[in-house]
């Protein structure tokens, strides 16, 4: 891996030295002091602020087009191929800097990527787009601070590698529980770097991309040197070397993958049949009127029971239904109970049934559940969502918001979070239920297969984020999660995308957005665990460490370096 010794980065100009600069009178007088300013000899603060813009314009530029074609690495453009350079170009573009010139760089990086990958939220409204990108970026920002420090360092890709680990893991956790969107490894869902997920989870699959990025940066970096003469006699040949390390190592990181074992093999399965009922329209009003969802839901389930009945279909042992498939607390209104059961009991198995029901202690509260229904016994084990979403499910702060937010109002009652993984018994199997965002969380995931599940149900409702890629970007994380877990993943949404993804990330089955439809699938259940869910977050926790002491390193060894050339000067 090439060092930071081989090449080196070029400097930045300064502010232009001349006439107008501080410095002896043009007479060779004493410099001119107070009235030099009024005589051009030293530049105003406007003339600055000039040089600043005109000397950080092209690489701001630069920037925010490498952000840009970070963004459609992800679904639903899924140019992968430009996480490599996108994140080559803000390696190179931050290299040699100040870390407060590199934090600019990292805010213009940063801000347009996330615009461009969270433009679905325009929905709620386009200054939420801005805001939440905004918000994000700001990590990108002190990112790329932290690659200017480590820029300087020995084998600086690695620790550049390991610094957009830590940019993940601290997104992934702060504020309000994180936002884990954008991180590299849901570009990589169905590509070399996919199978890594099994032995250190979406972390080590970001590593990886990240190491591939910044050896390529190298590559660029060590080539871009050796247009510079020599002194001493070095040949081009030698100095290239190290591009040829770099590239080889990159070339070695991209199809490593292809050595890892993907386990698929089941010990049992299960029939399932998934229901997707549609919703009346996309958007923030997507309920339409009381029960509507529920009948979509209902009358589906009931055409199911009809064709197995005339043989025109199998009979499952399970059905699943969407996040919120029952727009009202089936507790609470008799004819959405009443509804469900004829339903389930015309399919006559069990139904995994999506709802809102009242916190029965706290007003104003609600849980967000996925309901097991009993043809015979009716409602039984329950799973309550862990993590709600903030100004989504709940609203931080509402009683001071609300009133300068108006639009907060929307979200009239506050989810209440579950305390408990959702690993239940559903048709004799034991399967793990994963509601909507929780999917994007490493940890909820895994706790979840660590408790005994031997498949994943993900219950969703994306119909306000309907034709947005929204839903695309969410099947991704499943297709991730698949191969990570060696679980078969089902994705099970109100109007799409419905699919039943395969242990080794394979989409098997997919029911279009909006559209009503039913996908009758053989799920493959199994036991074994892999890597990944025996490590845990630990190669998270590890790499981001080093990420982090690779800064510290940095700044001792650059104050270490600044004091013996005061030392040298005296």
């Amino acid at each position: 891996m090439p060092s930071g010794s081989e090449t080196t980065a070029e400097a930045v100009p300064g502010p232009a030295q001349g006439p107008g600069a501080d410095g002896p009178a043009a007479d060779g007088g004493p410099a001119a002091t107070g009235a030099s300013d009024a005589a051009g000899r030293r530049p105003g603060r406007l003339r600055r602020l000039a040089a600043l813009v005109r000397r950080e314009t092209p690489r701001t530029v630069l920037a925010i087009l490498a952000g840009l074609a970070l963004g459609l690495a992800f679904p639903p453009y899924d140019l992968w191929p430009l996480s490599f350079v996108a994140v080559a170009a803000f390696s190179l573009l931050t290299r040699g800097r100040t870390a407060r010139q590199a934090a600019w760089t990292g805010l213009a990086f940063g801000w347009p990527f996330f615009f461009l990958l969270l433009k679905w939220l325009h929905v709620v409204g386009w200054d939420a787009v801005v805001g939440l990108s905004f918000a994000e970026a700001v990590f990108v920002a002190l990112m790329g601070a932290g690659l200017a420090m480590t820029s300087r360092l020995k084998v600086w890709p690695l620790w550049a590698a390991c610094l957009w680990v830590a940019q993940e893991w601290a997104r992934d956790r702060v504020p309000f529980g994180g936002f884990p969107w954008g991180r590299l490894a849901f570009a990589h869902t169905g590509t070399p770097f996919t199978p890594l997920a099994a032995l250190g989870g979406a972390p080590l699959v970001t590593f990886a991309v990240a190491l591939v990025g910044t050896l390529v940066a190298a590559v660029v970096a060590t080539l871009w040197g050796l247009r510079k003469k020599t002194e001493g006699g070095g040949t081009r040949l030698r100095r290239a070397v190290p591009a040829l390390e770099a590239f080889g190592l990159a070339a070695a990181l991209t199809v490593a993958g292809y050595a890892v074992p993907v386990p698929t093999k089941a010990t049992d399965h299960l029939n399932i049949a998934v229901v997707q009922g549609n919703v009346q329209q996309p958007g923030m009003d997507f309920l339409g009127r009381p029960m509507q969802i529920l009948d979509n839901h209902a009358s589906a389930t009931e055409k199911l029971a009809a064709d197995v009945k005339a043989g025109r279909a199998k009979k499952p042992d399970l059905v699943i239904w969407p996040e919120n498939s029952s727009d009202l607390d089936p507790f609470q209104y008799p004819e959405a109970k009443a509804r469900i059961d004829e339903a389930v009991r015309a399919i006559g198995v069990p139904v995994l049934v999506g709802a809102l029901v009242d916190h029965p202690t706290k007003p104003g509260y609600v849980f967000n559940e996925g309901i097991v229904w009993d043809p015979k016994t009716g409602p039984g084990a329950e799973y309550t969502k862990q993590h709600p979403v903030p100004f989504g499910e709940y609203v931080p702060f509402r009683d001071q918001l609300s009133k300068v937010i108006t639009r907060l109002q929307r979200v009239p009652r506050d989810f209440y979070p579950g305390d408990h993984t959702g690993v239940l018994d559903m048709a004799g199997a034991k399967l793990g239920d994963v509601i909507c965002f929780e999917v994007a969380y490493d940890e909820i995931v895994h706790d979840t297969v660590n408790a005994g599940a031997r498949a994943l149900i993900v219950q969703t409702n994306n119909a306000t984020y309907g034709r947005t890629g929204q839903p695309e970007q969410q099947l991704a994380m499943s297709r991730l999660r698949a191969v990570e877990h060696g679980r078969a993943v089902v994705t099970a949404a109100t109007s799409g995308i419905s699919a039943v993804v395969a242990p080794d990330g394979e989409v098997t089955h997919r029911i279009p957005e909006f559209t009503r439809g039913v996908v009758s699938a053989s799920l493959p259940l199994r036991e074994e665990k892999t890597v990944a869910d025996r490590v845990g977050a630990s190669p998270e926790w590890v790499i981001a460490m080093v990420g982090l002491l690779s800064c510290a390193a940095a700044f001792v060894l650059g104050r270490r370096g600044r004091t013996k050339d005061e030392k040298g000067q005296q």
